[in-house]
């Protein structure tokens, strides 16, 4: 059973107890938390509190982390959109709004619950709830992934990703005008201190290189191609905010009066990658989401 210590902060002073906790991993969610201090596995100076209880400055907590649940996925038939797959590797178009992989209180509906219908023969290095996941995307950005059927090709795609050989270049459209037709963001990534559940650039963060160009400019929004040279959580989304030019639609990192797409206006459309078993290069590329491309012409049409 994992421990965790922390103190409470002038800026956490005065926040309720399951607030504070829920901020400092960005998988807990307050619900989970809540029922930690219920069960006792959150303690303040030693002594078991409630819920509402209001930290105070310099507050010792240790949170007692339960083991987590077993939990089985449910395989479950999709319309997957494939666009390869052999019996090593697999790549699929992610629809916008669908989560990658469950997570407990979020067992169905995901991507690997349709995969599991699909296919019996996922890797199982990442455990149950992420069968032949080698990456990710966020839940509102469509596009595609490589999934590995087995745990050779699991191992092969994740050294490429390491190595940064793997080709990943994805469409959005961000707010601002952007002047110059192409640049390199190089900013260390890391957990925002003030929210947990975000990433900023931090100089103590994980190195993260994004390169970006120009596709086309409108009058308050610029549509740009940018591509990873390191693949952290939110990169694309933190970068393009962090040099003034945050995503249209996203609601973390973009502007309280940003357009209402259900989500950040992002695509993974291209992916490369050197097959695990033949050592061939394959490339796929998706087209951009019917609404991506209505908003798009929406724009030529009016701005």
């Amino acid at each position: 059973m994992e421990k965790m210590e922390h103190i409470i902060s002038e800026e956490q002073a005065g926040d309720r107890i399951d607030k504070v906790v829920s901020t400092l991993e960005a998988d807990w969610s307050r619900s989970q938390v809540q029922q930690w201090i219920k069960d006792g596995n959150v303690l303040v100076n030693g002594a078991q509190i409630k819920t509402n209880y209001k930290c105070s400055l310099n507050d010792q907590l240790e949170i007692i982390i339960p083991e987590p649940e077993v939990l089985d996925v449910i395989a479950e038939e999709m319309d997957l959109e494939i666009f390869y797959e052999d019996a090593d590797v697999l790549v699929v178009n992610k629809p916008k709004g669908m989560v990658v992989h469950p997570a407990p209180g979020h067992m169905t509906g995901t991507l690997v619950n349709g995969l599991m219908a699909h296919c019996k023969d996922l890797s199982g290095i990442n455990g149950v709830l992420r069968p032949g996941i080698v990456h990710r995307i966020d839940k509102d950005t469509s596009g595609l992934l490589m999934v590995a059927k087995n745990d050779m090709a699991h191992e092969s795609l994740v050294n490429q990703l390491v190595a940064k050989t793997v080709t990943r270049k994805y469409k959005a459209l961000v707010h601002g005008n952007i002047q110059h037709d192409h640049g390199t963001i190089d900013a260390p990534l890391g957990r925002d201190q003030k929210d947990r559940q975000s990433m900023t650039v931090v100089d103590n963060g994980k190195n993260a290189v994004t390169h970006f160009n120009v596709l086309e400019r409108f009058k308050d929004f610029t549509f740009v191609e940018c591509q990873l040279e390191t693949g952290r959580t939110h990169q694309i989304r933190v970068h393009m905010k962090y040099i003034g030019y945050p995503l249209a639609g996203d609601p973390k990192y973009g502007p309280k009066k940003t357009l209402d797409l259900g989500g950040q206006a992002l695509h993974a459309g291209l992916l490369g990658f050197d097959h695990p078993r033949t050592g061939e290069y394959l490339e796929f590329e998706a087209p951009l989401p019917e609404y991506f491309v209505e908003l798009l012409n929406d724009f030529r049409e009016n701005c």
